[in-house]
């Protein structure tokens, strides 16, 4: 490689704070690109880091995530604006889930929103939304900022996930409620905590400034060593988010300033995230556009399936008698639940919970494709979602 080409790689492959440590740990070497950054799939073994996530406690870097700072004394009154649900309702230190639409009623993106402050917030999404979060901002006194690359994250997850933060020096962190935030010392400088996470397991993430990163992790790991700490990639994270039935923006949906096609976004209604989405409201961004959709009815329907086997629906169509009535979004085999999940957007007005409905798999061993056409069901919830999950004080273990 000539000097030119590998300074343009330098310049377009970005490293993550943790890079130094998440590379001597990638036994694989096998990796993948996140918002510009360089991202493990899976450092030895999928099966295990996800079992390191239900049994142990899994790290997942989280750096990558696009993060926005929105500061001012509109900045309540702007997020109400632009996010569908009502933002009043999250105190200072807690978490809120939310989506935010355009002006058709179409999902953009969802993320969480951090109240860090009276009037300062930290909202964390999968799609870079800086323009469009900028564009809203007319009219109010709201100061925005891309501070992706100045907060460095790891995602701290499963059974004993607060008893390496406990081991860490972390004290009283049991006490944290889900969805809450915590403060501590760490060598000087602030170490942010929230009870939050991918996983659907007890978990917790947290929030560091760059320089601070590598001693973080390796404090981190250092105390987590009894309790068999372990780093994940993204496809054991992507097995735990399946079972606990959590939706990927670019996978079970298309962001709708991405899509091409009309018809390919989806509302929150469409998403099964209606209950993001608050009427009482006065204004916010698509609110007309749903309420149309709450008067006329919704084009999908968003369902979880339990489907016969052990075989994935990956990318299945969906029937109902013979016609074809949906497709598969996501779909994984569930160790810890025993379950073969699939996600799938179903044409209304079919998927109701207990329909029957068939999937066509097509799976492939030796290059010989097999198709198998799978009996599933509409079940109501996900396959997976533990009481320690919930539990205050966090379960020791």
């Amino acid at each position: 490689m000539s000097n030119t080409h590998r300074e343009q790689s330098d310049v377009m492959m970005l490293e993550s704070p943790f890079h130094s440590r998440v590379k001597a740990a990638n036994e694989l070497n096998e990796w993948d690109c996140w918002a510009g950054y360089t991202t493990p799939t899976k450092y030895f073994d999928v099966e295990l880091e996800y079992f390191a996530v239900r049994s142990t406690t899994g790290v997942f870097d989280l750096s990558p995530m696009n993060k926005y700072s929105i500061t001012g004394p509109d900045a309540q009154a702007y997020l109400d604006r632009v996010m569908t649900r009502n933002i009043s309702k999250i105190n200072v230190d807690r978490v809120g889930y939310s989506v935010w639409c355009d002006d058709a009623g179409q999902v953009m993106d969802d993320g969480t929103i951090f109240r860090l402050a009276e009037n300062e917030y930290r909202l964390c999404a999968y799609a870079r939304a800086m323009d469009w979060l900028s564009w809203c901002a007319m009219g109010f006194d709201v100061n925005i900022e891309d501070v992706s690359d100045q907060v460095a994250a790891l995602a701290v997850q499963g059974p004993t996930s607060c008893s390496c933060l406990k081991a860490m020096g972390l004290e009283g962190i049991e006490n944290l409620k889900p969805f809450g935030i915590a403060h501590f010392d760490f060598d000087g400088e602030d170490l942010m905590v929230s009870r939050t996470g991918f996983t659907g397991d007890l978990g917790y993430e947290l929030w560091i400034t760059p320089h601070k990163a590598e001693a973080m992790w390796d404090a981190l790991f250092s105390a987590g060593e009894s309790y068999m700490i372990k780093p994940i990639g993204s496809l054991a994270l992507e097995l735990t988010r399946i079972e606990t039935g959590f939706l990927q923006a670019g996978v079970d949906f298309v962001p709708a300033q991405d899509a091409v096609r009309l018809g390919r976004s989806r509302s929150p209604f469409e998403l099964g995230l209606g209950w993001l989405v608050d009427m009482n409201k006065p204004v916010f961004n698509g609110k007309q556009a749903l309420l149309r959709e709450q008067r006329e009815g919704s084009r999908y329907r968003f369902v979880i399936l339990d489907v016969d086997g052990n075989k994935p629906a990956h990318n299945s169509f969906i029937y109902q008698g013979k016609g074809k009535v949906g497709t598969v979004t996501s779909a994984a085999w569930c160790p810890t639940a025993k379950s073969n999940v699939a996600f799938a957007q179903i044409e209304m007005p079919y998927g109701e919970v207990g329909d029957d409905l068939v999937a066509e798999i097509y799976y492939e061993r030796e290059l010989h494709w097999t198709r198998v056409m799978a009996p599933c069901k509409v079940i109501e919830s996900a396959v997976f979602n533990p009481p320690r999950r919930r539990q205050t004080p966090a379960p020791a273990y």
